[in-house]
C-alpha cells in the first residue's frame, strides 16, 4: 500500500500516445507506444498473419483501425499498473464519455486481484484512475448483429490449450460451420490442439504478441506487478483476426462457473474477463463502437466446468496433448504442484480410470500429501480460492465425492487426498448433494439460436 501511493504521487501521469500499423503482403503489425512521464516508454508489439492472396490494405480499413486502437486500450493496463499513475492521457485515439466508464469499469474489475494480493485498499472505481481524453470517439455506422449471422457461418475458435477451447472444437465440429482457430503466441499444446480437431494449417491463425523489454526490467526491480485481464487482450484481438479473414462468430470457451468470486465475500474474481459480465458488457461495447465486428459469445458458457470435464474424458485424442498449468506453459507441460494442475486432476478423477489421469499428469497428485493446502482452497476448507482458472467449489466437491464412491466400489485404497477429505468430514457434509450439475444450463448467455440447441443436446447426453 505504501509503495502504491508513493508511485503515484512520483508518477503521476501515463500516456498512450500512439500505435503504428505496419504492413507487407505477409503480415500486419501493430506497435503502440505507452509512457509513464519521467520512468520509461514502452514498445510492445502484435503481429497478425495475413490470409493467402489478401491484398487488402488495411491501413485504410477505418473500422480496422478503431480496433487496433481498442486493442491498445487493453495493452495499456499491463503497463499502467507498474505505477498505477492516477492520471492516463489517451492521444491516440478517441474517446467519449460513455466509453471512459466502460474502461475504467474493465480496469477496476479486470484488476480486482492485482489490487487485493498487492494489498491495494484504497482504490475504487471512482478515484484510482482518471481517464483524460482530449478527442471524441467519431460516429460509428448503423449496423445490427443479425446482419453477421448467415447459414453457414465461419467461426473462429481462440484456443488456449486447455480441455475447454477442445470441448468448444469437437461441438462445433457437429455443428457444420466452417472452423477456423486463432491462437496468441503458440506453442505445442494449442497447436497440438488444433491438430487434433482435424483443423487445415490455413485455418489456424497464429498471432503473436511481444511484451516491451523496459516492463520486463522494472518488473525485475520491484515496481508494482500483478495480475491483468488478459481475456480481454483475446477479445478485442480476436475481433482483428475475425475482420482479416471475414469470419463473423468468435466462440469462445468460458463457462457459466467463472462467475464465481475468488475472495468470498467480494468481487475479486481472478476470471473476471472471462466472466458473463464481462461477456455482456463487451458484447454491447463492440455493438455500439466497434458496429460490423464479430459476434464474440461463449459456447460452454450454458455449461459447468463438471460437464465440460465429463465431455472432454471422452474426447482421447486431445488427453496426450492438452495443457492448461500456467506454470509449466514455458516448457509446455503439467507441473504437477500448482492450483491449476490438482484442479483438473480432480474433476476429471470422476470419469477417468485412475491410472488413466495418472498418465495425463505424469504422477498421482493425489498420493501428494504437499498439496493438502491446495485442497482445502479447492473444496472450501480454506475460505480464499487459489488465483486460478478453477471450477466452483459446488462442482470440485462433487467431483471428489464421485471418485471417492467409484474407488471404494472398486475396491480400491484411497490415495493421500481422498483420505484426507473424508476424514475432514466434507465428504460426509457433501454426499448428501448428489450430482446436481450433469443436468445444468445456465440460460443467461449469448450462444446464438442454431448453436443453443447443440450445446443443449450435449448437456442431455451427459444426465
Amino acid at each position: 500500500m505504501e509503495k502504491y501511493q508513493k508511485l503515484r504521487r512520483e508518477y503521476p501521469r501515463f500516456y498512450y500516445r500512439s500505435y503504428e500499423l505496419e504492413e507487407d503482403e505477409k503480415e500486419v503489425r501493430l506497435i503502440y507506444h505507452f509512457e509513464i512521464q519521467d520512468l520509461a516508454s514502452f514498445s510492445p508489439v502484435w503481429r497478425f498473419p495475413k490470409a493467402p492472396k489478401d491484398e487488402s490494405i488495411w491501413g485504410e480499413d477505418a473500422m480496422f483501425q478503431k480496433m487496433v486502437f481498442s486493442l491498445g486500450m487493453v495493452e495499456l493496463v499491463s503497463y499502467w499498473k507498474i505505477t498505477c499513475s492516477p492520471q492516463v492521457f489517451v492521444e491516440a485515439g478517441g474517446l467519449n464519455g460513455e466509453q471512459i466508464r466502460w474502461w475504467k469499469e474493465l480496469y477496476y474489475n479486470g484488476l480486482g486481484e492485482f489490487f487485493y494480493v498487492n494489498g491495494i485498499k484504497e482504490a475504487d472505481p471512482n478515484d484510482f484512475m482518471e481517464i483524460i481524453c482530449l478527442k471524441e470517439a467519431s460516429p460509428a455506422a448503423l449496423f445490427s448483429d443479425t446482419d453477421a449471422f448467415s447459414p453457414v457461418a465461419k467461426v473462429l475458435v481462440p484456443i488456449g490449450g486447455g480441455k475447454d477451447s477442445a470441448v468448444t472444437l469437437e461441438l462445433l465440429k457437429k455443428s457444420g460451420v466452417s472452423l477456423w482457430a486463432y491462437i496468441i503466441n503458440p506453442r505445442g499444446a494449442t497447436i497440438k490442439t488444433a491438430e487434433a480437431a482435424g483443423l487445415p494449417k490455413e485455418q489456424v491463425i497464429k498471432a503473436e504478441r511481444t511484451l516491451d523489454k523496459n516492463m520486463l526490467e522494472l518488473n525485475r526491480q520491484g515496481f508494482l506487478n500483478g495480475h491483468t485481464p488478459f481475456s480481454a487482450l483475446v477479445a478485442f484481438s480476436s475481433l482483428l483476426a475475425a475482420r482479416m479473414y471475414g469470419l463473423s462468430w468468435i466462440a469462445l470457451s468460458n463457462e457459466s462457473s467463472a462467475n464465481e468470486s475468488t475472495v468470498a465475500g467480494s468481487t475479486v474474481n481472478h476470471q473476471y474477463s472471462k466472466s458473463f459480465k464481462f461477456e455482456m458488457d463487451f458484447h454491447r461495447y463492440r455493438e455500439k463502437y466497434l458496429p460490423g465486428s464479430a459476434y464474440y459469445f461463449s459456447l460452454l458458457r450454458p455449461l459447468s466446468e463438471f460437464q465440460i470435464a465429463k465431455f472432454f474424458a471422452k474426447q482421447k485424442p486431445y488427453h496426450p496433448v492438452f495443457r492448461s498449468c500456467n506454470a509449466g506453459s514455458k516448457t509446455d507441460s503439467w507441473c504437477g504442484h500448482c492450483p491449476k494442475c490438482l484442479f483438473v486432476y480432480l474433476i476429471l478423477s470422476p470419469f477417468l480410470k485412475s491410472q488413466e489421469v495418472e498418465e495425463i499428469f505424469g504422477r498421482n497428485m493425489l498420493e501428494d500429501v504437499s498439496l493438502i493446502p491446495l485442497l482445502e482452497k479447492l473444496t472450501g476448507i480454506q475460505e480464499e480460492k487459489p488465483f486460478e482458472c478453477v471450477g466452483s467449489r459446488d462442482e470440485i466437491n462433487t467431483a471428489v465425492v464421485l471418485t471417492i464412491d467409484r474407488m471404494e466400489a472398486e475396491g480400491k485404497e484411497l490415495p493421500a487426498l481422498l483420505s484426507y477429505y473424508k476424514e475432514s468430514g466434507m465428504y460426509k457434509k457433501n454426499k448428501p448433494k448428489g450430482d446436481p450439475f450433469s443436468a445444468y444450463f445456465d440460460e443467461e448467455n449469448l450462444v446464438p439460436a442454431p448453436l443453443k440447441e447443440l450445446v443443449r443436446k450435449a448437456c442431455a447426453s451427459l444426465e
